[in-house]
């Protein structure tokens, strides 16, 4: 990938970034669907949850994990996640005068279930099929990205170009070498599929008690070929995938400062407020309660 291609988008994603305002972590959605992040300073490991996305980087470094599995990259390198899947990251290369920037795009699997069956041909699987694959990033898709941002300063021709400039950037996803889990995600009646739906009744009620058995029957398979497959695409358990979402949930309450450590507890579907702490200091490191401190100076 030459450099020159990255350097491009690297010095128009720049110009939207005031440098007046600080050197804090500073997010910007310029166009519909993307969002530019500047960092002058590494950070520490933050749960999430990643939706379907591309995260390139332009300068820097990140790492994120997921399942105590991590992958690292850097610039001209991109993450592809093809299904919404708990997460940690952290930005581990970073300075003031070089600051880390990264391009995030969410994907639109309705957009490229449309491409997928225009195609109307069989993709090779070249790579092995990862939900969460980093790969250095085609030319060609670099450059549709920068063709996509650069709309967000001609507003007339963005009416028109941008939803074909995000067409072909999902064509050029479906196509990448890290876009194999994409390809099998639209492949009817895949595990990939069949996953990505149980994910979406998994997060849609995260909060009442979780039947393996009724999952795995509506994929007409056995608990076992569920779970087996479930931990291929997610790299976890659907309990352990559920507990997740219950513990970034119950962490975004208590940073917002307005709920006691109990009520979190039961908002999030935990029936023993005891459990729920010790659950949330295993995974954040420290106490429900140490949280609510760090945000209001009390203890609830």
């Amino acid at each position: 990938m030459p450099t020159s291609s990255l350097s491009t988008l690297s010095e128009l994603a720049l110009l939207h970034f005031d440098l007046s305002l600080g050197l804090g972590m500073r997010f910007i959605s310029p166009m519909p669907g993307l969002i530019l992040i500047q960092s002058h300073e590494t950070s520490n490991l933050e749960a999430t949850i990643y939706d379907p996305v591309i995260c390139l980087i332009l300068q820097g470094r990140k790492e994120t994990s997921i399942a105590g599995k991590s992958v690292e990259f850097g610039a001209g390198e991109s993450l592809i996640v093809s299904h919404s899947l708990p997460v940690e990251s952290r930005i581990v290369e970073a300075s003031h005068d070089k600051p880390y920037m990264a391009m995030i795009l969410t994907i639109d699997t309705s957009l490229l279930r449309t491409l997928y069956h225009e195609l109307d041909v069989t993709i090779s699987h070249h790579n092995q099929a990862m939900s969460l694959a980093v790969e250095d990033t085609e030319e060609a898709l670099i450059d549709a990205m920068t063709r996509y941002l650069a709309l967000s300063k001609k507003p007339i021709e963005s009416k028109i170009m941008a939803p074909l400039i995000l067409k072909e950037i999902h064509f050029r996803l479906l196509m990448a070498p890290h876009g194999t889990m994409l390809r099998k995600l639209l492949e009817h009646n895949s595990h990939a599929s069949q996953i990505g739906r149980s994910i979406s009744q998994i997060a849609a009620h995260f909060r009442t008690p979780l039947s393996i058995s009724a999952l795995a029957k509506e994929n007409g398979m056995s608990e076992s070929a569920f779970y087996k497959q479930f931990k291929q695409v997610t790299e976890t358990t659907p309990l352990q995938y559920q507990k997740e979402i219950r513990l970034i949930e119950a962490q975004r309450l208590l940073r917002n400062g307005t709920h006691s450590v109990s009520s979190v507890a039961f908002d999030v579907g935990y029936e023993s407020p005891t459990q729920f702490s010790r659950e949330y200091s295993r995974k954040f490191g420290k106490p429900p309660r140490m949280e609510v401190m760090s945000v209001r100076g009390v203890i609830e």
